[in-house]
């Protein structure tokens, strides 16, 4: 464990491109690679429901305010609840389901969009705010270490 917690956006982004990877793991698989298709798939969304839920319970209202563009951070919540809606759809069902890996792919891009928008437009504007990105990140890292211990 590290002494020296990253800041907030390079916590995020970090998440981002762990899922970025992940995505691209499954897309490599064969069709007949079931049972690794369902723990990368296991793996994205367990990821993708911890990383909203920093985002919702502390990154996002931390910074909403000095950021100051509702619209964005509006699209971003609105962004989460239809990834929340796939990852349940997802978590209900074996990769031999029909219309499994096209859930995934959907959610893969839907995550790429989202990707986009944060770290394009909403990071640059938390950067220049003057938010407090460490302690920020503290306080990110807490919760993901009390949410992963109780996994």
């Amino acid at each position: 464990m590290k002494n020296q917690t990253q800041d907030a956006l390079a916590m995020l982004k970090a998440d981002h491109q762990q899922v970025a990877t992940l995505f691209a793991d499954f897309e490599a698989l064969s069709d007949r690679s079931k049972v690794s298709k369902k723990r990368l798939a296991d793996q994205i969304c367990a990821a993708l429901r911890l990383h909203t839920r920093l985002e919702e319970e502390i990154f996002y209202p931390a910074v909403r305010g000095p950021v100051d563009d509702d619209d964005l951070m509006d699209e971003a919540l609105v962004e989460h609840a239809a990834a929340k809606d796939l990852i349940a759809q997802i978590e209900e069902l074996d990769p031999g389901d029909e219309l499994y890996d096209a859930r995934i792919k959907v959610l893969s891009e839907q995550i790429a969009h989202h990707v986009e928008e944060e770290e394009g437009q909403m990071f640059p504007e938390v950067k220049k705010s003057g938010v407090d990105l460490a302690a920020l990140g503290q306080q990110m890292a807490e919760l993901k270490n009390s949410l992963s211990s109780a996994d």
